[in-house]
């Protein structure tokens, strides 16, 4: 008998919560499954996940449960991180810390408390699959009725070559980060002038909802309406510059939580970080681009907001080249939600290290997937001040957890609650979160190539003396 079926026998029985017994029956199902997309006119096999509708994702209103189903279609094994939930350590995705993998056919019942709304997203923590684009959103909505359109739109950096060939011809010294490996290494004073490399990838295309700009997609809205654009950055390897051209916009949340509204026409978003940008839109019946710019780079993708059925332009993929994200935004950034008092326990040290000609990453000097990096005690505060000793910038990651922005360099900040944050070339950043979810969590650069070469290490929890 398996699992599932020992799981009915349980709540026939009455011996499972009355929430998980509803939840066996009414789960929504995601699938892990190929399908083809056409790119630059060129038919391209990549991975998916869909629903039962066989859209991407999901976009679910907010309960105490999570409940999923997880199906894989797919002919090799995966496993599926819900990036931005706060899940038991069994339930999070994350090869060798919480599995088994889910191998092909195989389908797997996750279901766990959580009131973590807002814009999240899910992602294969396995290999390369990612870069094949095994990812999609993960809405969690609260049920209030807000007079607001709401858009998702998840962005993609597009390689048509196997991303396992291009991990062994980095790692064979070759490749976009060759010209910068003889200078990038684990000091930062000793590196030359113009070292830095803002990405060492080179890509077919960005795509925003699987469309390059060749064929945008067009959103409908309303003269004079107000829009929430939910944007996550779900590239392997690229850091984007959101620009919304004519429009001025205001965040109102990163990683899906709230913050203090900032305005402006221009804001940066990094590997796997997420806003919620809110717009009030003109009332002239009109099209307004809204570009996604890779740093760096002279791809950008981006959707086209229409209304009235306005006349549209022929927009090129290629644009200006685009400059370094920077910490500008994140030092106006001031979160919504309170956080308890609470003495920080102790402050450790992290270098972001490596990048040799070897392309090895690692953290503090190690390259590793799932050594532990330092302990922590339950119920206790702890920060973590990292340091970019290397030659690019690493968008950092804390599962099972939410950190808070507590320092830029020299700088205390009173900053924005989130599971991921760049550091720079050369800066410090310091976090702070509260060990308020026990277990072994993975914390790493989501850089995919950068993770699959070193820079990813654990935090594990001990039992309290």
């Amino acid at each position: 008998m398996n699992r599932r079926n020992l799981l009915k026998l349980a709540a026939s029985a009455g011996l499972l919560p009355l929430s998980f017994k509803a939840s066996l029956a009414s789960s929504p199902v995601i699938t892990a499954d190929t399908r083809i997309l056409e790119v630059n006119g060129k038919a391209a096999k990549v991975f998916g996940l869909t629903n039962a509708e066989g859209k991407a994702g999901l976009s679910i209103m907010a309960s105490e449960n999570f409940a999923v189903q997880l199906r894989n279609n797919l002919p090799e094994d995966t496993l599926i991180h819900w990036h931005g939930l706060t899940p038991p350590p069994a339930m999070d995705g994350t090869p060798m810390l919480s599995g088994p993998l889910l191998s092909p056919g195989q389908t797997r019942d996750y279901n766990f408390q959580s009131r973590e709304v807002g814009t999240h997203w899910m992602h294969s923590h396995v290999d390369l699959q990612e870069q094949r684009l095994l990812a999609a959103p993960l809405i969690i909505r609260e049920n209030v009725s807000v007079d607001e359109q709401d858009h998702v739109v998840m962005l993609h950096d597009f390689t048509s070559r196997d991303p396992q060939e291009i991990l062994s011809e980095l790692q064979g010294g070759g490749g976009g980060h060759a010209a910068h490996s003889a200078h990038a290494g684990h000091d930062m004073s000793a590196m030359p002038a113009g070292a830095t490399m803002l990405n060492d990838i080179s890509y077919d295309a960005m795509l925003a909802n699987d469309r390059t700009l060749d064929d945008p997609e067009i959103v409908t809205v309303e003269k004079s309406g107000r829009l929430r654009l939910r944007v996550i950055n779900a590239a392997a390897a690229s850091n984007m510059w959101i620009d919304l051209g004519q429009l001025t916009g205001t965040v109102i949340a990163v990683d899906g939580k709230a913050v203090k509204p900032i305005a402006g026409t221009r804001f940066p978003l990094a590997v796997a970080q997420r806003a919620d940008i809110r717009l009030q839109l003109p009332a002239e019946s009109a099209a307004w681009p809204i570009l996604f710019q890779a740093e760096g780079s002279d791809m950008q993708c981006g959707v086209i907001l229409r209304s009235d059925n306005a006349a549209i332009a022929k927009l090129s993929d290629k644009g200006m080249v685009q400059p370094a994200l920077d910490l500008s935004l994140e030092k106006q950034l001031v979160s919504l939600i309170s956080t308890p008092d609470i003495a920080v326990s102790r402050t450790e040290m992290l270098m972001l290290t490596g990048g040799g000609a070897d392309y090895v990453w690692g953290l503090n000097g190690k390259a590793s997937m799932h050594d532990v990096l330092f302990n922590v005690r339950q119920n206790e505060r702890y920060e973590i001040m990292m340091h970019n000793m290397t030659g690019m910038a690493h968008p950092m990651h804390l599962h099972g957890h939410y950190f808070k922005v507590v320092a830029i360099g020299n700088q205390r900040i009173d900053g924005a609650i989130r599971d991921t944050v760049l550091v720079p070339v050369g800066e410090t950043v310091t976090i702070q979160f509260d060990a308020n979810n026990p277990g072994t969590w993975a914390f790493h650069c989501h850089h995919l190539y950068h993770m699959n070469s070193g820079m990813m290490g654990a935090i594990a929890y001990q039992d309290a003396a």
